[in-house]
């Protein structure tokens, strides 16, 4: 990237935390509609109502960024980047408007919100000619001629990607640096392969979403919210597409690697509370396993009598980032074949299942901890 490509994404930076700021300063005169007012629900861990537009920050930066950059005759971004960049965002509007409107009026539903991403990932299907035709799956592949098959698999894949985002965003800081993290892989992928428009697509989410962290690591003083958590699902998942129609040196494993997370993450929760609970898969609930490591794992590293909520909350990303980064630096690094990015999807899933089920059962508990403490202690003192 060039140092005027690196000017454009400070300015989105700059813009989103600009933004974030004015939203929580200004707080008390639209707090009434945009507050999360809701401290007892299942999913809830904050303390004091905090307004949940955060994703207002994003596009906003993003666009701000487009404009400067078309005003002073694209010196910072070319022209085509603008554009593409700028019909990405256009066809995320249904997607970020449905979630927006929940998070105001919390009276959109589950298929509303479901429908509004398939409109967004057709869109962009129809602007960008964003449609999937090869997915390194022998069968599916062939399928994936015939037109309206492939673009049944890109609104899936679209759909998910931003329900994907939604569902692992629930503590301070964890989808947004989660995102941080995939969209610096995906570009880094993007330059590796030389496609540039992809990588300034990449690394313009990505600054936007730094600029929002700013504001909500780690104390939490603004949320991404249905709205902002859409986008950025939205964004992560047509760079994916993107990058795949572009470049076919791209495979689909190496790209679903670096997604790994939050996509094993929503397709566990799908299956959990359809077959193994038997409730909709729209239901929520306190299982998931980010939820799991707030109350299993961080009050090993932080006992509730000696932190405050915001160091509890926080500590959660602390502990899923890692894995997230260190997967994404193999994916860049090992992932460019088909069997390379299939053993990391495999062995990400495989140390999910593993860490969740040891969660569930409470094997990393605090109580189990004091239990083997208290019976390490006694037969020290038999000795």
């Amino acid at each position: 990237m060039s140092i005027w490509s690196l000017s454009a994404v400070l300015c989105a930076g700059g813009a989103s935390t600009a933004v974030a700021i004015l939203i929580v300063r200004s707080q008390n005169w639209h707090g009434k509609h945009t507050l999360d007012h809701d401290l007892e629900g299942v999913q809830k861990f904050h303390a004091t109502a905090v307004p949940r537009i955060g994703g207002i920050a994003l596009i906003l930066a993003i666009l701000l960024t487009l404009a400067v950059s078309r005003w002073i005759a694209g010196t910072w971004m070319s022209e085509t980047d603008i554009m593409t960049a700028g019909l990405l965002v256009l066809a995320s509007l249904p997607a970020f408007a449905a979630g927006i409107v929940e998070d105001v009026t919390k009276k959109v539903s589950v298929k509303s919100r479901l429908a509004a991403s398939v409109v967004s990932a057709l869109l962009a299907s129809r602007l960008l000619g964003a449609v999937i035709d090869e997915l390194n799956i022998w069968g599916v592949d062939m399928l994936l001629t015939w037109l309206p098959f492939a673009l049944v698999v890109t609104a899936i894949t679209v759909a998910g990607g931003v329900n994907a985002i939604n569902i692992i965003d629930g503590f301070n800081g964890l989808a947004s640096i989660s995102v941080v993290i995939m969209l610096s892989a995906l570009g880094a992928i993007a330059l590796q392969v030389g496609d540039t428009t992809v990588a300034q697509l990449a690394f313009l989410g990505l600054a936007s979403v730094l600029g929002f962290v700013m504001v909500n690591y780690p104390v939490g003083r603004l949320f991404l919210g249905d709205g902002g958590a859409y986008f950025l699902g939205f964004w992560v998942a047509e760079i994916i597409v993107l990058l795949l129609v572009r470049d076919p040196q791209v495979n689909a494993w190496q790209v679903l690697s670096v997604c790994a997370y939050p996509v094993i993450e929503v397709s566990f929760t799908i299956y959990r509370r359809k077959f193994i609970r038997q409730t909709s898969p729209g239901a929520p609930d306190g299982l998931h396993l980010h939820t799991l490591i707030y109350r299993r794992m961080v009050p090993l590293i932080l006992p509730c009598d000696s932190a405050r909520p915001w160091m509890r909350n926080a500590a959660v990303v602390c502990i899923v980032a890692p894995w997230v980064a260190f997967f994404g630096v193999l994916t860049v690094s090992f992932g460019q074949s088909s069997c390379g990015g299939m053993m990391l999807v495999l062995t990400q899933l495989f140390l999910y299942l593993a860490a969740y089920k040891r969660l569930v059962r409470g094997r990393w508990s605090v109580r189990r901890v004091a239990q083997a403490l208290v019976e390490a202690d006694t037969n020290a003192g038999a000795l």
